[in-house]
């Protein structure tokens, strides 16, 4: 769907989106123009909240993928899902196909709802988590960093949840406290993946009208801010 027509649609199609949800329809949504990204259309075709509030309707599967191997697995776990609805949130952004990580590693971890995209050399200091688009300014930051830098895609907040306590630890270490969340829309939901310790880049209001990447520069969405506020944490 357009920009204009994401937050009208989610917010008529919610009722329906709720009911196939509770009674476990396996019904596959796409949406498209996913941040404030979409900045020349301005904050009232921006949908800042919208995608933390599909993500606490129960039983909804809403997975927001970072390139086109990470698609193709969202659309494999949409297919084998039976049990309920699952909701693709797609970018109207050019993104890069991110060939440093392996295809199966990129479409298995979407199956798992988070993976380490970006294992740290050295003793792990700190952890970069993001979907979708803002999974590249991750890497990067995290390389500009440096050593014991992960990076961590968390394309499906509920599959991840859903996992063994095994591979959750082996993601995401509860030892390791300095944690970034990185995502161009509500800073709401990521908040249990940081911890109070931890921050989150992220759109606290409403966005502005502007070219996109002239939006990303002012809320913050940069390589540099993201490296500054995790160098923060590590202080």
């Amino acid at each position: 769907v357009s920009a204009a027509t994401f937050c009208v649609f989610v917010y008529y199609m919610r009722a329906s989106i709720r009911v196939a949800a509770l009674s476990g329809l396996p019904v596959t949504y796409i949406l498209t123009h996913d941040s404030v990204a979409v900045g020349e259309d301005g904050p009232t075709h921006q949908p800042v909240e919208t995608i933390s509030g599909l993500r606490v309707i129960p039983n909804l599967d809403v997975i927001r993928p970072a390139d086109p191997e990470e698609t193709a697995g969202a659309w494999m776990a949409a297919m084998q899902r039976a049990d309920g609805p699952t909701a693709l949130i797609l970018t109207r952004q050019k993104v890069v196909t991110l060939n440093g990580i392996p295809v199966e590693t990129r479409r298995e971890g979407v199956l798992k709802g988070a993976y380490i995209a970006r294992k740290e050399q050295g003793a792990l200091k700190a952890i970069i988590l993001a979907s979708g688009s803002e999974l590249e300014l991750a890497l990067k930051a995290a390389e500009k960093i440096g050593e014991g830098i992960r990076v961590v895609s968390m394309p499906s907040f509920c599959r991840f949840d859903a996992q063994p306590a095994e591979y959750k630890e082996n993601v995401l270490p509860r030892a390791v406290r300095a944690r970034v969340a990185v995502e161009a829309a509500s800073v709401d939901g990521w908040w249990k993946y940081v911890g109070l310790d931890g921050a989150v880049v992220g759109m606290s209001g409403f966005g502005e009208s502007a070219p996109g990447d002239v939006l990303f520069k002012h809320f913050g969405f940069t390589v540099d801010h993201v490296v500054d506020v995790a160098e923060g944490l590590l202080k």
